[in-house]
C-alpha cells in the first residue's frame, strides 16, 4: 500500500473518530436533560444511542487512526518536533475518549453525576486538539 493509499485512510478513520468525539457528549447533554424530566424511555434511548455510536463508530475510528498513523510515522519515518507535539494531542485525545467510556458506563449503571453544563465543556474541548494536530500536521514548525 502506498504512502497515499494509508494517509487518506488515516484522515478518513481521523474524521470519523472526531465526529464521534464530538457528538457524544452532546448525547450525555440530552441524557441528562431526559433524565431530568423523569424520561425513563428517553433515558433507555440514550443508552442505547450512547453505545452503538461508542462501540461501532467512536472506538473503531480511534484504533483505525492510531493503527494507520502509525503506520505513516514508523513505517515511513515522518519525524520532527512537530510530531512530537502532535503525538501529545492525540494522547489528550485518547485521554478524552476513555472519559467518554467512564461516562457511558455511567449512564449504562445508573449512577451518572455530571450536569449538562460539564458534558456542554466535555463537548468543546476537542475541538482544541483538533486545531492544534491540524496546524501542526500542515505546517510541520521545527
Amino acid at each position: 500500500m502506498t504512502v497515499l493509499w494509508i494517509k487518506s485512510l488515516h484522515i478518513i478513520f481521523m474524521v470519523t473518530w472526531m465526529a464521534a468525539i464530538f457528538y457524544l457528549p452532546r448525547l450525555f447533554v440530552y441524557h441528562v436533560q431526559a433524565i431530568n424530566e423523569n424520561d425513563p424511555k428517553g433515558d433507555a434511548r440514550f443508552k442505547i444511542m450512547e453505545r452503538k455510536l461508542f462501540w461501532g463508530i467512536m472506538t473503531p475510528g480511534a484504533i483505525f487512526t492510531i493503527v494507520f498513523g502509525a503506520w505513516l510515522w514508523l513505517g515511513y519515518g515522518i519525524t520532527g518536533k512537530w510530531m512530537m507535539w502532535k503525538l501529545l494531542l492525540v494522547l489528550t485525545l485518547v485521554v478524552h475518549h476513555v472519559l467518554c467510556f467512564v461516562h457511558l458506563r455511567a449512564f449504562r449503571e445508573g449512577r451518572n453525576t455530571r450536569s449538562e453544563k460539564y458534558f456542554r465543556v466535555m463537548n468543546e474541548l476537542p475541538v482544541f486538539a483538533l486545531f492544534g494536530i491540524v496546524f501542526l500536521v500542515v505546517l510541520k514548525p521545527t
